[in-house]
């Protein structure tokens, strides 16, 4: 296993970090659900193959994902890094069970550290910003958090390049513990983040978190363009997708993996994956599976590396098309 260390900071995680949104019995949206015997055959096996990172959130199955993890962990918790995030809606009659305010977050470290079995949360994560609490508030709750010592580290998620650099300049004035991770969609068919998350972040110290590293299971290859799709699988049961991406070049994109991974003895998703770890700005990425083998597969891209020409090329069929005003900047760059 690789270990990288996460953002600015001197902890180091694993390059491939085990999500637990599909950690549920009784299914949560498009996740699916699995049996706890699966979750615990999952996380061993994670854990015994080098995987020292755990993703999930109070949201996931309402509280289940933190629940099944931590049982799943059993005496292995206090021995891993354990990441949860806070900010989604927990109970629908309550308007104040939701949010970033002070009052929220206070009461989701209890109820998140309750039901993973911990004294403490190695990284809080804030799920997604709130425009109706002020910034300032989220910040100081999530630094007396850490002064009080529940939480080590904090991190975002999906958060716009300007409110990351919002945030962390008060967060820089105020001497306030600063984030070190932002978590956020990257792969092969979402490179949205490039244009200006990723240079924030570099500038700030922050560690990227590449969520949906396959784009929601896309570049697994078991989508064909001319038959149906699974009758198990996400985008199947998705009415609209989640992820947004050209599907005529989705397919091309798959194929080309093929292409690559047969030179390498490697399967798509392992090439995909493969893809993201040559990118220094990453820090670990985030992969959710359904069963044991999806888990085995996706390790299988640590074992080896994609040369710099297969990089280059993915690179380039892959291109984002750059907005206003990342394309009048590059005319000026050099001047």
């Amino acid at each position: 296993m690789e270990y990288r260390n996460l953002g600015n900071s001197g902890i180091k995680v694993s390059v491939i970090c085990l999500g637990a949104m599909t950690f549920t019995e009784k299914g949560w949206r498009s996740a699916g659900s699995m049996s706890f015997s699966e979750i615990k055959k999952v996380v061993d096996f994670a854990v015994d193959s080098g995987i020292n990172f755990f993703d999930t959130a109070n949201i996931y199955g309402f509280g289940e994902s933190e629940t099944l993890l931590g049982k799943a962990l059993g005496d292995k918790k206090n021995e891993v890094i354990i990441a949860t995030k806070v900010r989604g809606v927990m109970d629908e009659k309550d308007p104040n069970s939701r949010g970033l305010s002070r009052y929220h977050i206070f009461r989701s470290i209890d109820q998140s550290l309750k039901r993973l079995g911990r004294d403490y949360i190695d990284l809080y994560q804030l799920h997604w910003w709130d425009n109706h609490t002020p910034i300032e508030e989220t910040l100081e709750a999530l630094n007396d958090l850490v002064r009080i010592g529940k939480v080590r580290y904090v991190g975002i998620s999906d958060f716009a390049g300007w409110q990351i650099a919002r945030s962390v300049s008060i967060q820089e004035m105020k001497n306030y513990s600063k984030f070190i991770s932002a978590q956020m969609y990257y792969s092969l068919l979402g490179r949205d983040i490039e244009f200006e998350v990723v240079p924030a972040c570099e500038a700030l110290g922050l560690g990227i978190l590449a969520w949906s590293p396959l784009a929601g299971g896309f570049l697994t290859g078991k989508y064909s363009k001319n038959r149906p799709y699974p009758d198990d699988s996400r985008y199947s049961r998705m009415e609209k997708p989640f992820l947004r991406f050209d599907l005529d070049k989705a397919h091309s994109v798959v194929d080309e993996l093929r292409k690559i991974g047969k030179r390498y003895g490697a399967t798509t998703s392992q090439v995909a994956l493969n893809w993201l770890r040559s990118k220094p700005f990453v820090s670990s990425i985030i992969i959710g599976v359904k069963n044991l083998d999806q888990l085995k597969d996706n390790l299988g891209c640590v074992r080896w590396e994609l040369s710099e020409g297969d990089i280059q090329y993915l690179d380039e069929i892959t291109k984002p098309e750059r907005p206003y005003p990342q394309w009048f900047l590059d005319l000026f760059a050099d001047l």
